[in-house]
Order: C-alpha cells, then structure tokens, then sequence
C-alpha cells in the first residue's frame, strides 16, 4: 500500500467517529486504530480509593429532572383535569410551521381526535392529537422543548 493512501485512510479515521480500521489488500493488512482522547499516553500510578460507605444514586440528567417537574406539577393539576403526554421522544413544536399560529392556546376548546401539537422525531413532524375533548387548562411544555416519552405536555379540564 502506497504511503498516499495510508495517510488518506488516517486522515478518514482521525476525521471521523470510527474507531478502528481494517483493510485486507494483495499487498499486506493495515490496522487503524484511533486513540481515545479521554485516555492518557503517559501511564499513571493510581491509588485504590476507599469504597464509600453509603450508596449514591446515579446522576440525572436534567432532562428527566424536567420530565419529573412537569410529571409532579400534572399529577397535582390533573385531579381537575386530563393530562394529554407525550406518545414518543422528540422536540415540542406548539404550531404546525415555524412563526405560525400555535394548535391551541389556554383556553381553547378542543376535540378528541383533534390535532393539540407536533412532536418532531428523527426529522419526521407527528401531529399529537387529544384524547379527550375539554378546554386546554395548562401548556406544560415551552416550544423548542425536548420532551420524553409519556411526559405531560397539556391539561385539559374536562369539565367544559
């Protein structure tokens, strides 16, 4: 293999997110592998550290932090009312184009069946539909918003 082609293919593994690279030729095998970044070239003596005595919860990301918010400010509205969730992870849009006017607004009246907002995923824009009809009491989401599966998005009050 001529050194032209090596550096290109070097080139392609540095540029890219691979890993590793294996080419096969006539000539002879080449393997590339990309260093971790994260990890040090100088090798480094590490202490055993004391195992803590209380256990730690994992982290949260803030995103189910948000989703927990919102899931505990609905489970406290929804004894008036109906939570609509979110059916799939996405990005919250209010209104159908960018600029245009929101689905429905606090106070709107709405249908089962009707279109309340569009939850983009994998850059396919779904209309969310109610189901139930009722009176939008609360949005719970801001447009823009990354929102996770089941996560409360509107309360409707029934009672209209």
């Amino acid at each position: 293999m001529d050194l032209r082609k090596l550096k290109t293919l070097i080139d392609l593994v540095s540029d890219s997110n691979i890993s590793e690279l294996e080419i096969t030729e006539a000539e002879g095998k080449v393997r590339i592998v990309k260093s971790d970044p994260h990890v040090s070239a100088v090798p480094t003596m590490m202490m055993p550290a004391p195992m803590p005595t209380m256990s730690m919860a994992p982290p949260r990301s803030a995103a189910s932090v948000a989703a927990d918010a919102a899931q505990a400010a609905a489970d406290a509205i929804a004894e008036t009312g109906h939570v609509v969730k979110s059916p799939m992870v996405g990005t919250f849009y209010r209104a159908a184009s960018p600029g245009g006017k929101p689905l429905v607004e606090v106070g709107s009246a709405i249908k089962a069946g009707e279109a309340v907002c569009i939850i983009e995923a994998m850059k396919i824009m779904n209309e969310i539909e109610a189901d139930e009809s009722g009176t939008v009491a609360k949005i719970l989401c801001e447009n823009g918003q990354a929102v996770e599966f089941g996560q409360p998005l509107f309360i409707v009050d029934r009672r209209s």
